[in-house]
């Protein structure tokens, strides 16, 4: 039988859709850290203190639908549970956000709760944001599923009896052989750059106490992380509204299509995304979540093998 959970509550005064603000840190559909289970989500953090299995939910009526909740187990139990407000957006003020587009103003609307969460956890956003590097999706999020539950932690307490694994710490991802990133359908050249990263692991988790331009220039300065890979890990790490993800296969197409029915290359969308300086994430967000994709036509790409 487990033992008492560390718990937390948080009322903001406003809804908070939990599982839309913490789903950009799902990997996939078969992400090992994460489960839904009668009406909660239950993840496995690797926090500084040490792993943890984390139990979140909403109160469903309206009356009391601005209360989340958090139940934690584990050697990272308190640190998790002091984080609450921080990991559903507490810091991310969307007073001065505006709509200049009409294209998007029902989306907004809709979306008008959501908030960029702030993890804290650096390094649990970078990995897989180097894996997810230049592949498509389903390659990613399979390489990530293989790694973690070959070479994460079982998480503690509850979580051990959904499967739910916590992320390799340093260490941990240190030890994974070249051979088994290989045969996880990641190459040598991603591979070399989580070494790197992991090399100055330390410096790392320190962004979270800096400024964002601090952070953007230490995580850029890395060879093999590029302006994708830094704005894909401070949005989900350190919360941060502005970072678009220039260099997305998608990102600027999707965007493009919303605002204009066409889509356009990272050069206009910067000119698009002008009058949003400061919130220009949270316009990709809408974008995504809302349904305003572009339509996804033609041949799919071919998976290739890292294998030799």
């Amino acid at each position: 039988m487990s033992t008492a959970p560390e718990t937390a509550r948080w009322e903001p005064g406003r809804p908070v859709p939990v599982r839309a603000i913490l789903g950009p840190l799902r990997r996939g559909a078969g992400d090992p850290t994460w489960r839904v289970h009668e009406g909660a989500l239950w993840r496995g953090v690797l926090t500084p203190h040490g792993p943890a299995t984390v139990r979140l939910w909403r109160e469903a009526d309206g009356e009391h639908a601005d209360r989340a909740h958090l139940h934690a187990w584990g050697p990272g139990a308190s640190w998790c549970a002091a984080a609450l407000p921080d990991w559903l957006g507490a810091r991310d003020d969307v007073s001065a956000f505006q709509v200049h587009h009409e294209e998007l103003r029902d989306a907004a609307r809709r979306l008008q709760h959501w908030r960029v969460g702030r993890t804290g956890l650096v390094l649990e956003a970078l990995v897989p944001a180097i894996i997810e590097q230049r592949v498509t999706g389903k390659q990613a999020f399979a390489a990530y599923r293989v790694l973690v539950r070959r070479h994460g932690t079982p998480a503690p307490g509850p979580g051990a009896e959904f499967g739910l694994m916590c992320p390799p710490d340093v260490p941990g991802w240190r030890r994974i052989p070249s051979w088994e990133w290989l045969r996880a359908g990641v190459d040598a050249q991603r591979a070399d750059t989580v070494m790197r990263v992991l090399q100055v692991a330390h410096r790392l988790e320190e962004l979270e106490r800096l400024p964002l331009q601090t952070a953007w220039r230490r995580l850029g300065s890395i060879p093999g992380v590029g302006v994708w890979t830094v704005a894909e890990t401070v949005q989900r790490a350190l919360g941060d509204a502005d970072a678009v993800s220039f260099g997305d296969y998608h990102v600027a197409a999707d965007i493009g299509w919303a605002l204009t029915g066409a889509a356009v290359d990272d050069v206009v969308l910067e000119r698009l995304l002008t009058p949003y300086v400061g919130h220009r994430y949270r316009v990709q967000y809408i974008v995504t979540a809302g349904g305003l994709t572009k339509p996804r036509r033609g041949s799919r790409i071919t998976l290739p093998t890292h294998l030799p």
